[in-house]
């Protein structure tokens, strides 16, 4: 579509008898020119063909006519009607048809163009808002009843351009808000209330005076559609590059409630219709991107929507729905909690040495990747909660479970194709001896299965494990985890478990700069052999975490397991890896923590992570113990392996190969203890920070020399975190070392973020 400007000034002329200079203006629709007439009068000349569909220009020219005759007529443009007294003009160039028609200018500044937005422009952008949709309650147009790319209610046509988005963590966060759309909006949408709206109050279309919004132009996307979801538009405009976005929502939105009253129910709702907005706007972005569109008006506002995406994510949605409410005079929807209640109420109904965390507990009610959110409106980043591997409510994971849920599930009495796709998918990322699954609850089940083959297989009963180790909650894990057996409460060693040393670096014998460390930590470990064989006895099975987790965070010197399981192998006992708490691409280098020791195990258990908090655990074993354990018995288990759960299983393996999680996990985790590591250098507290990816602990003691541990300064430490927003927790032998074990969305910013605040904490302390 194109015309010179001798060509437009020719049909301005024969059409609507002006004429004038001609200056033709960006844009990304229809072509604008500016004409300025020889009495300095300006006017906006637009030009559409029949791709605009005729019948919606008309309406555009109709709702501009109808604005001209209520209050606020001068703040928006008027139709200048041509010779025949209509407001358009249909002219044929080429066999194509095209309409013209022309408008009288704004002047003004635009939004855009401000230094700064003051409150009370804010307030006066949702009055001006307010009163025109007011205007609009008896305005109707048939042209604007649309299927619409830009209308907030067809947000989740977006899904269709989400896979433009190249950044897997962009990706994510806008599939995230259009589940929560999906979720939380869609079945509202029928009930609230609809009308005929502008759609487009942006910070290009708003014209101010910098006191007060004087204007508005560009009807192009105007909709009918759910009123709110003009106020949503509006919102998101101004909190783009808000130093508190959540207050220039709030004030936008009480000055609209001033002039047009907003429901509950359609407040309740706001913030994922500001949320839809921005992943429309950033889907679209996206496409256009592909297409290697050149036109600026297609990427715009796309560095400042990302970053408001990524703010809108921090803010606990209970927060934005209470300070909506009281912007337009409502009852907030938080309510102060002691919790006295919550925890007298569970300690009557449910087993009181089940513990809560931290000195004031907390009451979570949804989780968004790796943020967590309370009851309060407060934001929670969540630094240690390792079985939401891929995140919480992570969309793809979502989806995948709702979809098999609604189809099937059952047992695995019955031929199904997941248990299968789903062992193949999982083997291939293990040593190809590794090939026969056995699929559990949990990994407490899964150890207990373990240690069973194991016997079965060797015909010995006896199992080595580490000091300080656990391996579960059932009756025999409980009995081969130090950690439980030797605490208040426990019943003691059994004669059949064996414990060796804790190949500690920081706090053992043998210590990281030790290069034979490895070598000698296993040499405990044929000394028990020794032992059991002066016995008579053998061992069944030696058991390890891959990285120790109670027993300090602690990766395994250089050489251990291969050292380990040789001296194991050779007394004929069987090697098992407890990837429970670290496989899946946790620790970074590595897909499971056991190759970081280059060795290959009998057995691996793995449980948390596989299922992302879904009760999914597995045993994976060589050929021939999978042939010793079918001795006739039959093994089954009612809830292993069901679809749902194997859909779940694959859904997760999808996501970390897709979204890269595990380079993430090294990156970050490698930034993340190189800022651990700084504070090390100021704090001395800190005195050691180990680990691998995104498993990281950090050791604090009261005197770098003594090593005695920081108690109860850790304690009031992690309070203290809580307090600023990030969950954090402890563990090790002596309860002195900070456990960091986030969900794998857990970013650079995210890190850097903790750390600050950890050294604020810590100067406080």
């Amino acid at each position: 579509m194109s015309f010179s400007v001798n060509e437009i000034a020719d049909l301005l002329k024969n059409h609507f008898g002006i004429s004038g200079t001609i200056q033709l203006l960006e844009g990304y629709d229809e072509l604008n020119f500016l004409v300025t007439s020889a009495d300095h009068k300006k006017y906006i000349a637009k030009v559409g063909n029949s791709t605009h569909v005729f019948s919606f220009i008309e309406a555009q020219a109709s709702i501009l006519a109808h604005l001209s005759s209520t209050p606020l007529a001068e703040h928006f443009q008027h139709n200048l009607l041509n010779k025949e007294g209509n407001a358009i003009s249909y002219v044929k160039k080429a066999d194509t048809e095209y309409c013209i028609r022309v408008l009288n200018f704004l002047e003004g500044i635009f939004w855009h163009e401000l230094t700064s937005v003051p409150k009370h422009l804010l307030l006066s952008l949702g009055n001006f808002l307010g009163k025109m949709d007011t205007s609009l309650q008896t305005f109707s147009n048939p042209s604007m009843h649309r299927e619409y790319t830009w209308d907030i209610a067809s947000s989740l046509n977006a899904r269709n351009k989400v896979s433009y988005i190249k950044d897997a963590e962009q990706k994510r966060m806008v599939d995230y808000f259009l589940l929560q759309f999906e979720t939380i909006v869609s079945p509202h949408l029928f009930s609230l209330r609809k009308g005929y709206v502008h759609n487009d109050a942006n910070d290009y279309n708003i014209l101010t005076n910098g006191e007060i919004v004087t204007g508005l132009i560009d009807f192009g996307d105007m909709v009918y559609t759910a009123i709110i979801n003009n106020v949503a538009v509006a919102c998101t405009y101004a909190m783009l590059d808000e130093p508190d976005p959540m207050v220039a929502a709030s004030l936008v939105v009480k000055g609209y409630h001033e002039q047009f009253p907003l429901e509950e129910k359609e407040l309740d709702l706001l913030y994922y219709l500001i949320a839809a907005r921005l992943c429309i706007s950033l889907t679209q972005s996206a496409y256009n991107a592909s297409k290697e569109s050149s036109n600026e008006h297609h990427f715009i506002t796309m560095r400042p929507a990302w970053d408001l995406l990524y703010r809108l994510i921090q803010i606990n949605p209970l927060l934005a729905q209470d300070s909506f409410k009281k912007a337009c005079g409502y009852k907030g929807v938080i309510h102060p909690n002691n919790y006295a209640s919550d925890v007298e109420a569970r300690q009557k109904n449910i087993g009181k040495n089940l513990s809560i965390s931290y000195q004031q507990p907390i009451k979570i009610v949804q989780g968004a990747l790796q943020y967590l959110y309370d009851d309060q409106g407060k934001t929670y980043i969540d630094c240690v909660n390792n079985p939401s591997h891929v995140g919480h409510s992570h969309p793809v994971l979502v989806k995948q479970m709702q979809n098999q849920i609604a189809t099937l599930n059952t047992n695995t009495r019955y031929l199904n194709d997941n248990i299968i796709e789903y062992a193949k998918k999982l083997t291939k990322t293990l040593p190809t001896s590794l090939s026969v699954c056995y699929f559990v609850n949990s990994g407490s089940e899964a150890n207990d299965l373990a240690i069973r083959m194991s016997r079965l297989y060797t015909g010995e009963e006896d199992v080595i494990v580490l000091d300080h180790a656990y391996h579960g909650t059932s009756s025999l894990t409980m009995d081969i985890s130090p950690y439980k057996f030797d605490s208040k409460g426990g019943k003691g060693q059994k004669s059949w478990v064996h414990k060796a040393i804790n190949p500690d670096g920081y706090r053992g014998p043998y210590k990281y700069d030790d290069t034979a460390a490895g070598e000698k930590y296993a040499a405990d470990v044929k000394k028990i052999i020794d032992v059991l064989a002066n016995q008579e006895k053998k061992p069944a099975a030696f058991i390890c975490e891959s990285l120790l987790g109670v027993g300090g965070q602690m990766p395994l010197p250089k050489n251990y397991l291969a050292n380990v399981y040789a001296h194991v192998r050779a007394a004929g006992g069987v090697c098992i890896a407890d990837e429970v708490q670290v496989g899946f691409g946790r620790v970074g280098e590595k897909f499971w923590g056991f190759e970081l020791q280059e060795v290959i195990p009998d057995i691996v258990v793995m449980g948390k992570p596989m299922g992302n908090g879904h009760p999914l655990a597995a045993v994976v074993v060589n050929q021939k113990i999978a042939e010793a354990f079918n001795n006739g018995l039959e093994y089954f288990n009612t809830y292993g392996g069901n679809p749902v759960s194997m859909a779940t299983g694959l859904a997760v393996l999808h996501i970390i190969e897709t979204e890269n999680m595990q380079a993430n996990a090294l990156e970050v985790g490698n930034y993340f203890m190189d800022e651990l590591r700084k504070l090390q250098d100021r704090f001395s507290i800190i005195d050691d920070v180990r680990g691998y990816g995104l498993f990281i602990g950090a050791e604090l003691v009261k005197d770098p020399i003594t090593k005695t541990p920081a108690l109860p300064e850790i304690d009031i430490i992690v309070n203290k975190m809580k307090e600023r927003g990030f969950l954090v927790s402890t563990d090790g032998p002596l309860h002195n070392v900070l456990k960091i074990k986030p969900p794998m969305t857990f970013s650079k910013v995210n890190a850097k973020s903790f750390c600050e605040n950890l050294a604020q904490v810590l100067t406080e302390l």
